[in-house]
């Protein structure tokens, strides 16, 4: 970026050449371009997945609904695990055999995690059903759907960035190309003809 900077320097330098130039404003571009196109793609991107996350929240909460299981009996006793999707990181989770009536009122019962560290015959805790009673997971919260949402603005703001980025190296490095081979035909044409056959050295 010490190109931006020295294209006011350079505006009436005679020494300036017009590469030196083109190469500051392709970096003043680029600079605008990462401050206002990758926000711009972060925030459009965040607020469409916004919008999907927040009507997968609200289709979940529709069809998913939390009933109360009765432990059956333990089937593994340690080890225990950690709920990734509860409310804390620390929600001990065992597997056990359960009992339960679906929103339809029929009976049903199967393996599930309670949120239980201990579980004794007769524990009683919550689990999430569809509406025909099989065990799903939890609903997604409002609050989880809109940390993902900016994950993925955040995310497209950076990729964006890095795009532009990667398009104005590519040019500079396109013009300093050109410009060496432009430099290098013309040394062949005024250069000194050192040891080249019939110069008289």
């Amino acid at each position: 970026m010490r190109a931006i900077s020295g294209l006011w320097r350079w505006r009436r330098n005679p020494l300036c050449r017009a590469t030196d130039r083109a190469e500051a404003w392709v970096a003043l571009a680029g600079l605008l371009l990462i401050l206002l196109a990758a926000p711009l793609t972060g925030a459009l991107v965040g607020g469409a997945a916004q919008d999907a996350l927040q009507r997968s929240v609200r289709d979940q909460h529709e069809s998913r609904h939390r009933v109360t299981a009765t432990v059956v009996r333990a089937l593994e006793r340690p080890p225990m695990t950690v709920d990734p999707e509860g409310a804390s990181a620390g929600e001990l989770r065992s597997r056990v055999l359960a009992g339960w009536t679906a929103p339809d009122g029929s009976r049903h019962e199967g393996s599930v995690m309670a949120s239980i560290g201990d579980p004794a015959i007769g524990d009683r805790f919550p689990i999430w059903t569809d509406g025909r009673g099989r065990a799903v997971t939890r609903p997604l919260d409002s609050a989880t759907a809109t940390t993902h949402a900016v994950l993925a603005g955040s995310g497209a703001a950076v990729v964006a960035a890095a795009l532009v980025e990667t398009g104005r190296r590519i040019v500079v490095w396109r013009m300093v190309r050109r410009r060496y081979a432009r430099l290098e035909r013309e040394w062949d044409r005024a250069g000194p003809d050192w040891g080249r056959t019939g110069a008289g050295s």
